[in-house]
């Protein structure tokens, strides 16, 4: 995320000109921006024109400079877009004020968003900042008869490829080598800064012999880490290891996978953790939070007034914050967020065990 200007508006409220620069910039904002919102940028609108000389065609596209009230947000993560819905309230165009209009925005789009910014919707700004200086890495984990290629994005992995080719005896068995070819190629493909190379046993060391015999521009970019599994396993072993961090400063999705884990063992012996909104609430008022998780689409639900919570979630954010705790918002999109989504979308880390 490239943060071009700041200044106020009007009632105090921050500007910030904002450029995504990739598919997780995209994501970040779809998790701070929120109704009532204003979002300025350029787009095209079908204008209907009236003139008696012009066959009716349903109205020309034109381009124009809009203002949205934004009323919804959407993350179209395979389109590689945000949808910001809203109604327009300062145009180029004096006649299209007060319509709906719905602002696509894509990477390195221009926008200016003007809003009362929440310390989480800041310090979610700064890490998608930050994160621009990070070096791209892929996860390749394999096993006899299967290897799978992960891209490491900041809402979660993403698998690329995957592969299956039945080693060791049978008629169906192909050689390794086939298994490792395709691995390899995958990977030159992607061309990531960084690759992390991890599975069970020796198969990822006979894998990484074969690349540095037949794709030797791959080998100074390859580390490897030993997992009990490849797959999605093996990936959250690598990230729960911190292999990804000795490439990156730090990610988000490693911190999550610690952090998680963390609270089960936790939970699992009774000790210093809780869970749902309000037993968290009520940790919170007791100032015995020590870290609060919460999932970001959870979060931004209950922002906007349409959750079942009982709770306001920004005053126990406040409260946590005030006495000295951290915050972390999981990402929906991963692992640790989906685990945390089954224990209600909130839990909290203690520094005492509540009785």
């Amino acid at each position: 995320m490239r943060i071009s200007d700041r200044g106020y508006g009007e009632e105090g409220r921050e500007r910030l000109t904002l450029v995504p620069e990739n598919v997780d910039d995209l994501w970040h904002l779809a998790h701070v921006l929120e109704p009532g919102d204003h979002v300025e940028g350029d787009t095209t609108r079908r204008i209907q024109r009236n003139d008696d000389q012009m066959r009716d065609t349903g109205g020309q596209r034109e381009h124009i400079f809009v203002t949205l009230e934004v009323e919804d947000v959407e993350f179209a993560r395979f389109a590689n877009r945000l949808r910001v819905s809203g109604v327009i309230v300062a145009c180029s165009r004096e006649d299209q004020l007060n319509a709906h209009h719905t602002l696509n925005v894509e990477e390195h789009d221009e926008i200016t968003v003007e809003k009362h910014f929440k310390p989480d919707q800041t310090e979610r700004l700064e890490e998608a900042t930050e994160a621009a200086e990070n070096p791209d890495v892929a996860i390749a984990t394999v096993e006899e008869g299967a290897a799978y290629v992960h891209t490491v994005q900041q809402y979660g992995t993403e698998e690329y490829a995957s592969f299956t080719k039945p080693t060791g005896k049978g008629d169906y068995s192909r050689p390794r080598e086939e298994l490792f070819a395709d691995l390899a190629d995958a990977l030159a493909h992607l061309d990531a800064d960084a690759v992390i190379l991890a599975g069970p046993g020796f198969t990822k060391t006979d894998a990484l012999d074969y690349i540095e015999e037949e794709y030797r521009d791959l080998t100074d970019r390859i580390t490897t880490v030993d997992t009990s599994a490849a797959g999605d396993r093996g990936v959250h072993e690598v990230l729960k290891r911190g292999a990804v961090d000795e490439v990156q400063k730090e990610t988000r999705i490693s911190k999550e996978a610690s952090l998680i884990d963390d609270l089960t063992a936790e939970i699992a012996q009774g000790a210093k953790a809780t869970y749902g909104p309000e037993d968290v609430a009520e940790a919170a008022d007791f100032g015995a939070v020590e870290t609060l998780l919460v999932v970001d689409d959870r979060l931004r639900t209950e922002r906007q007034g349409d959750g079942d919570w009982d709770i306001d979630v920004n005053d126990v954010i406040e409260s946590v914050e005030q006495q000295g705790g951290d915050v972390v918002v999981f990402s929906s999109e991963f692992a640790p967020g989906e685990q945390l989504a089954n224990l209600g979308g909130i839990a909290a880390i203690l520094r005492y065990r509540l009785q």
